[in-house]
Formats: structure tokens, C-alpha cells, sequence
């Protein structure tokens, strides 16, 4: 199929492939959105700057900036590409990518549907492999909460903001670690405490502490899923919470305190009348990749990355 630069006469024909390609990813997992204005996705893409692209007859690709804390980067989010043949993508990355990369644009991110097999593997195959899942479940009308022996979960106190900080510190510090690596959050002491006086002087965030012995050793938060820049359009639920924290210390992990505050989010969404929640972790975090999906998370999007030497 003939190639060509991605212009806004593109706009309309790109968004019945989007609508085709959201259509299939529905059909996998029926808690995505529906409907959705595709066009209006894709024009959100086309304007900003420093977008770039490609068409052909049989798909589309298109590629937006983030900040430069990520690098040199590209992004091909969730509204940026559809095919109708999934080894399509290839040809449609080779011709993109090279502008990109041209212009010193050497890491490409892109977000894919999980449930399309042919197409995460097209990508794979053109040397991305797995960075972040995004993932989603009902919430249950009744969620049973069982507390481990010696725990007890509650809102965090403002006594006990040092050891707080030291839980909010624990998940960076697990994912500098390997096999994650992450760069991407190295944050203080200093600037935990300005989070945290924030949150005690009121916030629509919805805390959970696991206690132990009256020290805080873990906590989960939940917040309106359209807070998060990872939900927006096709990616987010009808009436969808997203849970966007959950941290253990180290010595506290495999307690049951996890699966106790995981039971708690589930069934404090349920009484502030959210029907889903969304959630996402770096795949390269064990104990993350491990623990999410037994909890009954589905993954909807994997996030691919891709760094050009």
C-alpha cells in the first residue's frame, strides 16, 4: 500500500479504522467506552506540536511529544494507530521512524491494545518489547475485607507523617531497583512531606493505611479515573476510580496487608458509586506483574517501548 505523510484530510478516514480497531478491542473487553468520538481522538493528536505521521488505505500512524523527562521521545498513544492488518504497522513505523529518528527522536513509546495478539507481536517484531500494562475490573456490589492478625487499615493521621514518608518512599526506591531500573520519580524526603501536608489539608483522594502495631506499613489511594493522564478517551470505563498508589514495606510484604487494602479500595469504590477500576504497573516490577492480575485486574493496554541506540 502506498505510504504517504499524515495530513488532515486523513483525519476522517483515520477514524473509521480507529472505530473498527476500538470495536474488536470491545468485543475482547466490554468495560472499555463505548461510545467514543474517534475523530475528535485523533484531531486531539494531529494539533499538537510536534505531531507527525503516516497513511495509507490500510491504517495510520501517528506520534506526539511528551516532556523531555522522558528522554527524546515519541509517543504513540492509544488514539495514534490502527490497522486492518496487523503486519501493516510495520511498514507504517518504518516510514514514520525515520523522520524521527532523523530528528534525534530515538525513544518511541506506544501504547497497544493487550487483547490483540497479531498486532503486540508486529510490534515486537519491530524491536519494542514490554514496558507498562494498564488494566481494569468491575467493582464488586460486595467486596468482603479480611484484615491479617495485628493490622488494621484507616486514613493516614497526620502524627505519623515521617513514617508516612517512609512508606511513600518505598515505591520508588523498589523500582530503582532491578529489574525495573526506573529513572523516572527519585523523589525526597522533602518533597514527600509537601505531599503529604497537601493531602491533610484536603484533597478528593481517597487514602488507606495498613497499621501494623500503629505504624504505617502500607497504603493504597484511589482517585476519579479522569485525574490520571493515562485515562482519558478509549482508555477510560464508565464511572471508573483508578488506583493510582499501592506500596508495602519491604518487611511487610506477603502479610496479607496488600490483598486486605486492595479488598478495602474495592469495596470504598463500591459505596462512592464507581462501577470500575483501572490500575497499571511496570511489567518489570515482579511483585507488581504477579500480584495485580490475581486480584482480578484485566490488562487492556500494554505500553511498548522502544530505545534506538
Amino acid at each position: 500500500m502506498r505510504v504517504v505523510p499524515f495530513a488532515e484530510e486523513h483525519i476522517e478516514p483515520a477514524a473509521a479504522l480507529l472505530e473498527e480497531r476500538h470495536a474488536r478491542h470491545r468485543e475482547a473487553e466490554p468495560l472499555l467506552p463505548a461510545p467514543v468520538d474517534f475523530r475528535a481522538e485523533i484531531e486531539g493528536l494531529w494539533v499538537k506540536e510536534g505531531a507527525s505521521g503516516v497513511f495509507s488505505e490500510g491504517g495510520y500512524l501517528l506520534g506526539t511529544r511528551l516532556e523531555e523527562s522522558w528522554g527524546p521521545n515519541v509517543w504513540i498513544e492509544t488514539a495514534g494507530h490502527a490497522v486492518r492488518r496487523a503486519e501493516h504497522v510495520r511498514d507504517l513505523y518504518a516510514a514514520a521512524a525515520a523522520g524521527w529518528v532523523d530528528a534525534g527522536r530515538t525513544r518511541h513509546y506506544a501504547l497497544v491494545p493487550a487483547t490483540d495478539s497479531e498486532l503486540v507481536d508486529a510490534w515486537f517484531r519491530l524491536g519494542f518489547g514490554q514496558q507498562q500494562a494498564h488494566a481494569v475490573q468491575e467493582v464488586p456490589v460486595q467486596t468482603d475485607v479480611v484484615i491479617p492478625e495485628g493490622f488494621e487499615i484507616r486514613a493516614p493521621d497526620p502524627q505519623d507523617v515521617e513514617a508516612l514518608i517512609d512508606v511513600d518512599l518505598a515505591l520508588p526506591r523498589h523500582q530503582a531497583q532491578s529489574p525495573v531500573f526506573s529513572t523516572r520519580f527519585r523523589d525526597s524526603r522533602e518533597d514527600s512531606r509537601e505531599e503529604w501536608q497537601k493531602t491533610f489539608a484536603g484533597t478528593d483522594e481517597e487514602i488507606l493505611i495498613g497499621y501494623r502495631n500503629g505504624r504505617p506499613v502500607a497504603c493504597w489511594s484511589l482517585v476519579s479515573a479522569e485525574r490520571s493522564r493515562h485515562y482519558h478517551g478509549l482508555t477510560l470505563p464508565d464511572h471508573a476510580c483508578y488506583l493510582a498508589f499501592a506500596v508495602t514495606l519491604p518487611e511487610t510484604r506477603g502479610s496479607g496487608i496488600g490483598v486486605a487494602l486492595t479488598q478495602a479500595s474495592l469495596a470504598r469504590a463500591q459505596e462512592l458509586g464507581f462501577e470500575s477500576m483501572v490500575t497499571d504497573w511496570r511489567v518489570t516490577n515482579l511483585l507488581a506483574s504477579r500480584f495485580w492480575p490475581k486480584r482480578g485486574f484485566r490488562t487492556t493496554f500494554l505500553r511498548l517501548y522502544r530505545s534506538i541506540p
